[in-house]
């Protein structure tokens, strides 16, 4: 009744241990995770362990982190890789100016490739968002009046403005184990506010382990941790918030819902 919905199987972290890695996420109530693709060059690695297990989907995409290696021209070449039945979602792509490893304007205009590439499929497309909240928000509305497309904020670190405006556009929120950190009490405030129809947990692995795994290498099966968070923050049952969550990923990505899990109404509100 949890579905991972950002990780990372195909880096070198999990080199020969993806079995290991998938054997303890179903152990731990995963099942399903979607892994991100973050360049193209890479992009066969990411395919073949979505190709490998049947709850393993994917996504196409070029991090903002490399929209200077690999600045695209148009939205084609992502649409040709989403046309394969395992790939879910269109990205990570959009802004990080925290780090800035490519120039801003060359990761705007792989932001908007990849909208018009959601767009076009259908697929949502996955946002990361690292101060460049305002830009993110334009772009976001700019693109909006082109055309409907669907999508989430992925790891969610923003200001309530970015929630706000994602939210009044349709777009999903993902959680990550940042809001198990101390220091991440304002980060918790803007989630709280999130309805829970619009909420997805997410690991980033092999990044950010939720407490109190923090300093150790992150896996799937750590999201359980991140959905406890929720429940407790929200106060929610933690059923309810498992299987809110599990249903907004499968309409998002659209998956379908597994019967026993489709049984699983959660109680304290309705679907």
């Amino acid at each position: 009744m949890l579905v991972d919905s950002h990780c990372h199987l195909d880096f070198p972290d999990y080199a020969g241990k993806v079995d290991e890695v998938m054997a303890r996420a179903r152990a731990a109530g995963v099942g399903v995770c979607v892994s991100i693709g973050t360049e193209l060059g890479r992009f066969a690695g990411v395919r073949a362990v979505a190709e490998k297990f049947p709850d393993v989907w994917c996504s196409v995409g070029v991090h903002p982190h490399e929209a200077q290696k690999e600045l695209l021209e148009d939205e084609a070449v992502l649409i040709a890789q989403a046309a394969h039945p395992k790939v879910v979602a269109v990205g990570e792509t959009g802004l990080d100016y925290y780090y800035e490893h490519s120039p801003k304007p060359q990761q705007q205009v792989n932001f908007r490739f990849h909208i018009a590439a959601a767009r076009t499929t259908g697929l949502p497309v996955i946002v990361h968002s690292r101060d460049a909240d305002d830009d993110t928000i334009d772009i976001l509305r700019d693109e909006m009046g082109k055309g409907a497309f669907t999508g989430l904020i992925h790891c969610f670190t923003g200001t309530q403005k970015l929630a706000d405006a994602a939210l009044e556009l349709g777009l999903y929120i993902s959680v990550s184990g940042i809001a198990t950190f101390k220091n991440s009490t304002a980060l918790r405030d803007v989630i709280k506010s999130v309805p829970l129809d619009r909420l997805l947990v997410e690991t980033d692995a092999p990044y950010l382990p939720p407490m109190p795994h923090r300093g150790k290498r992150c896996d799937p099966s750590m999201v359980a941790l991140t959905s406890n968070l929720l429940a407790e923050l929200r106060g929610e049952r933690d059923d309810d918030v498992r299987a809110w969550t599990t249903r907004n990923a499968c309409l998002l990505f659209r998956l379908e819902l597994p019967p026993e899990w489709a049984a699983a109404k959660p109680k304290a509100t309705q679907w």
